[in-house]
């Protein structure tokens, strides 16, 4: 995958969780996972980027772990939200 379709891809996963969080209830509990989700789930487009313009290889790698780290967070968030009711596992 090159550089370009992986921020893109990105870019579409960080856009989808905006739509996720746009379509959660108003409840308590709701908005603190919505506030969760959308920081992790929207930081590693941004992280990406970041990372193609990395001084080294080694910083590279830090900021590519950033978006690994991200990315896994968001995966518990989403699995949290749909098993908790507040929206259907097919979001």
């Amino acid at each position: 995958m090159t550089e370009a379709e992986l921020k893109f891809r990105l870019k579409q996963f960080a856009l989808r969780i905006i739509r996720l969080v746009d379509e959660m209830p108003h409840s308590v509990s709701s908005k603190a996972l919505a506030n969760q989700i959308m920081r992790s789930g929207t930081s590693p487009y941004s992280n990406y980027c970041a990372a193609c313009l990395a001084k080294s290889d080694k910083d590279f790698l830090n900021k590519l772990k950033i978006v690994e780290e991200e990315l896994d967070e968001t995966s518990h968030w989403i699995e949290l939200i749909g098993e908790s009711g507040i929206k259907s596992r097919n979001c």
